[in-house]
């Protein structure tokens, strides 16, 4: 298994983020602008309130012929998401996102401040493999004590 961690691993340095009261179409713009498949909701004091995705603009806007410009972020953005600590693994953090299928993790620090985001893409082919491996021995485990 590879050690390396998730905040040693991501390829982007800088967070992606607007506030909540953008639309749709202003945050798709950022997204857009900055070659990422995903943008963080802050509030006014910097806390992350949500997280806004390529998928969410896909089955919450689009799908349901919502107007981009009209429809905040806030009202469909994922609330609260999951944040994991600097020093995670990223076999662990891809084990993690496999199971809940998403594809980006907010890197919060102990403070609880997001000090980067992880994305899928940002895994070794091999700590994905690691991370099938073990997901499949948790399955097998599972059963055993089924």
């Amino acid at each position: 298994m590879t050690d390396r961690t998730v905040f040693q691993s991501i390829s982007r340095p800088h967070l992606v983020t607007t506030p909540p009261q953008s639309s749709v179409f202003d945050a798709s713009r950022v997204m857009a602008r900055a070659h990422s498949g995903s943008v963080l909701i802050l509030d006014d004091a910097g806390g992350v309130i949500g997280i806004f995705t390529e998928r969410d603009l896909l089955t919450k806007v689009v799908a349901k012929a919502l107007d981009p410009a009209a429809t905040l972020v806030s009202a469909v953005m994922t609330k609260s998401p999951i944040t994991v600590p600097p020093e995670m693994n990223v076999c662990d953090a891809v084990l993690l996102m496999k199971q809940r299928r998403f594809r980006h993790l907010p890197i919060a620090a102990a403070s609880g401040k997001v000090i980067g985001m992880f994305s899928f893409r940002d895994a070794l082919p091999r700590e994905v493999i690691d991370a099938d491996d073990l997901a499949e021995h948790l399955d097998e485990l599972t059963d055993v004590l089924a």
